[in-house]
């Protein structure tokens, strides 16, 4: 079996690509700072506190406006893992779940270190960041489940009560792998969930919303892309819980108005992956733009930070970068790193083979992915 469908990368694919990415993280990004400012109250609290329509511009959380929490974290480790699993592919060690896995571990010491430990030859240049140490309201099961080194598999998966979002809110990157058929995709996704979130639908979940970023990054629609994921999980033991979410979801579109209550009926107001995730793509569905999709989101009962995280992925990567409301975007924290990252994957993925192969590499990319 291949990872890759071909793909012949001309300009204009390349450029429409690195939209998408850059759409698709710095989107999670936003929307993930606009729901933390109102993550702790319920929708009645949230009008009570910005007025009958509910939150409809950022408002300060962590301190300051644009803060992002540990869903944004955890992305960004998600795609250095993806980019580092391609770079040492070229020593013809080929297991991006373990890459992936190192990722995470290296987000893991952000939340227990007080800044970037220097000794450590294998950070790059992203756990370098000092930004990102600081601990931003991980989900439990995700520090317990990167608090050792051992890899957790679907056959022995870390808490596998785990029903939670956390690892659903970081797992658009692997829909990114454009190149990658679907069900690789699908995957892949399951694998590196299970590494912190055992139940199926946690895992799952996360698995159909890399396939449904997947078909937007390549130019479907949000609808389309939604039935191949649904085609991808019915395969899958466990998958009720999910496609049932979903299936609700593409349901509710024909139901009249979009509303707080359609949203949260839908499962966004508790924090189980398939509930966020079926929240998520409504509001992608429903969405007359980037601004209206992330105010459905976050104005509910429930985590509005998982919910906007979900949303503004699809979204960014539907519509590419440019759709992304500018004034949001100028107060995003972290957002040159963001962008940087963006842009070395979308680099990586249709350049790769210019920066590194097996006989000889740029070792400036080499300090910044290291291969060991």
């Amino acid at each position: 079996m291949t990872t890759s469908a071909a793909a012949v990368w001309g300009r204009a694919e390349q450029q429409d690509f690195r939209a998408r990415v850059r759409g698709c993280l710095l989107g999670g990004a936003v929307g993930d700072a606009f729901g933390a400012g109102v993550a702790t109250l319920p929708l009645d609290g949230i009008r009570a506190a910005h007025g009958p329509e509910g939150l409809s511009e950022p408002v300060p959380a962590h301190g300051r406006r644009g803060a992002v929490t540990a869903a944004t974290q955890m992305t960004l480790f998600t795609v250095d893992g993806l980019i580092r699993a391609q770079v040492r592919r070229d020593t013809g060690a080929w297991h991006p779940p373990t890459d992936v896995h190192r990722a995470h571990l290296r987000w893991a010491a952000t939340q227990r270190d007080w800044g970037p430990d220097e000794r450590r030859k294998d950070n790059g240049w992203l756990a370098r960041e000092e930004w990102l140490y600081a601990r931003r309201d991980p989900a439990r099961a995700c520090l317990t489940g990167l608090g050792d080194e051992i890899l957790g598999t679907l056959d022995k998966p870390k808490n596998p009560h785990a029903t939670d979002s956390g690892a659903l809110v970081r797992s658009a990157p692997f829909g990114l792998l454009v190149g990658w058929e679907p069900q690789l995709v699908c995957q892949l996704a399951v694998e590196c969930a299970a590494q912190t979130h055992g139940d199926p639908a946690a895992y799952l979940a996360a698995g159909a919303l890399a396939v449904v970023v997947h078909g937007l990054a390549r130019g479907e629609s949000v609808d389309g892309s939604v039935q191949r994921a649904l085609a991808q999980l019915t395969q899958r033991p466990g998958h009720e819980p999910v496609t049932d979410a979903l299936q609700r979801a593409l349901g509710a579109v024909r139901q009249g108005m979009p509303s707080a209550v359609r949203v949260t009926d839908l499962g966004a107001d508790e924090d189980r992956a398939e509930g966020q995730l079926a929240a998520a793509v409504y509001c992608a569905l429903v969405g007359e733009d980037f601004r209206h999709g992330l105010r459905l989101a976050v104005n509910h009962d429930g985590p509005s930070a998982a919910t906007g995280a979900v949303t503004g992925a699809l979204l960014g990567a539907l519509h590419g970068e440019t759709a992304l409301p500018p004034a949001w975007l100028a107060e995003l924290e972290g957002r040159s790193t963001v962008l940087e990252l963006a842009d070395d994957f979308a680099m990586e993925m249709t350049q790769g083979a210019a920066l590194h192969s097996p006989a000889e590499s740029h070792p400036g990319w080499l300090a910044r992915y290291p291969r060991g």
